[in-house]
């Protein structure tokens, strides 16, 4: 079974916006079993929409189309699924009172014909009523395709994919089952991953395929099992996966199950009742984000402190002078200091501290570019590690915030 998503917005298509909604709707019918075939953008106009409803008719079961469904003039989905149907707009009345309850009680101001025309919907569709906004999403049928319109504001799209959309498809469609195992690994790049499990790879059965998804310093290998008896597909996989974790011991960090490895080591942090901090210099707090990112991680993350300039090292984390003179600020005495610095000041059990050249230009140190110290502070001690990434700087920055969640991780695994 097969859909498509098509975003409607000439803001997504100059580079305005980033479209997440696709990528939300994606996850949310792969775990029903139902494929996404294509993704595509297009812009606020009537003859490219109505061409592409054309091309996708038949082409694929399911299209959900999200954009275009504001009170202004330039938002013309309604109007144009109206002519692509041979259909004409009417008011809703659910919808009309649920609009003019918000925008009356709500904001706290009268309503206006804009306003009202947000409960204009095609006569032949089936309303998805949205709670939490005043466009509804709409539901309409021709020959073998759904066609599914949803509001562009994400946490809009969001309720009605939740408690509309995938309901409604679950009840209606008869899907196979999708299920997808994802291993993290962390310091081998993905030509020498795929080397290394060439042979294991070859042999896996026809309905499980891999995937390798790299980004800096992890790969991602994800099984995708597809057929019709869930627990034979599961059990496959687990067969699978037995024979493949030996062959990537030494750098497999879990399993991810959409879980980041911040989420990972934040569950495991919390587990064990441990704090942690971070000092930053050459990630100017990127650290200190990607932990902040997860909900609930006030409970391990103590807090942070970007030490970009060599005075804060010195004024704020107590650096001295000396040390950084005599050894320079990227340095593994100063990546060090900082880390054991951090980790007195927020009074936590484990540190992660950052110095280096991340470039395009030298800052107050000669090392070479791409050049960077990690620090870790632990219970009983302190240690670092040097790295060079090379350029560009993005690259140095992105390299340096994972490898220093693989060496914490690392570290509380294998002695805590």
């Amino acid at each position: 079974m097969k859909a498509a998503i098509v975003t409607i917005g000439d803001e997504i298509l100059i580079g305005q916006i980033v479209d997440t909604n696709s990528g939300f709707i994606a996850k949310a019918l792969d775990k029903i079993g139902i494929g996404v075939h294509e993704m595509l953008s297009v812009s606020d106009d009537k003859q490219h929409i109505l061409k592409t409803l054309s091309q996708l008719q038949n082409k694929v079961e399911v299209v959900i189309m999200t954009g275009g469904l504001g009170p202004t003039k330039d938002d013309i989905t309604k109007k144009t699924l109206s002519e692509y149907f041979n259909d004409e707009l009417v008011v809703h009345d659910g919808v009309l009172a649920h609009v003019t309850q918000m925008i009356e009680q709500y904001f706290k101001k009268p309503i206006t014909q804009l306003n009202k025309d947000q409960a204009l919907v095609p006569s032949k569709s089936e309303v998805l009523f949205n709670q939490v906004g005043t466009a509804p999403g709409m539901w309409m049928e021709r020959e073998g395709t759904v066609f599914i319109s949803l509001p562009g504001v994400p946490f809009e799209m969001k309720y009605l994919i939740e408690n509309e959309v995938i309901p409604r498809l679950i009840a209606k469609y008869e899907r196979p089952f999708i299920i997808h195992k994802t291993l993290l690994t962390y310091g081998v790049g993905e030509s020498l991953l795929a080397e290394r499990i060439e042979a294991w790879e070859d042999g896996l059965p026809e309905f499980i395929k891999l995937a390798y998804l790299p980004s800096p310093g992890r790969v991602r290998l994800r099984l995708s099992a597809r057929g019709t008896n869930e627990e034979e597909l599961q059990n496959a996989l687990a067969d699978e996966i037995n024979k493949l974790k030996p062959q990537i011991a030494d750098c497999l960090v879990g399993f991810e199950e959409e879980d980041t490895l911040e989420v990972v080591l934040g569950r495991l942090l919390k587990d064990k009742g441990f704090t942690i901090a971070t000092a930053e210099s050459c990630t100017g707090g990127k650290i200190a984000a990607t932990f902040t990112s997860v909900a609930g991680s006030s409970v391990y993350f103590k807090g942070s402190v970007v030490s970009y300039a060599t005075e804060v090292k010195e004024n704020v984390l107590q650096i001295p002078s000396r040390l950084i003179e005599e050894n320079g600020v990227v340095s593994t005495a100063v990546a060090e200091e900082m880390a054991r610095s951090i980790q007195n000041l927020m009074q936590v059990d484990f540190a992660i501290s950052t110095t280096g050249n991340a470039g395009p230009s030298k800052g107050d140190d000669a090392a070479d570019l791409g050049t960077v110290f990690i620090g870790i502070a632990t219970p009983n001690g302190v240690f670092s590690e040097e790295f060079n990434y090379g350029q560009p700087r993005e690259k140095v920055i992105d390299r340096a915030v994972n490898k220093g969640l693989e060496l914490i991780y690392k570290e509380i695994l294998k002695n805590y």
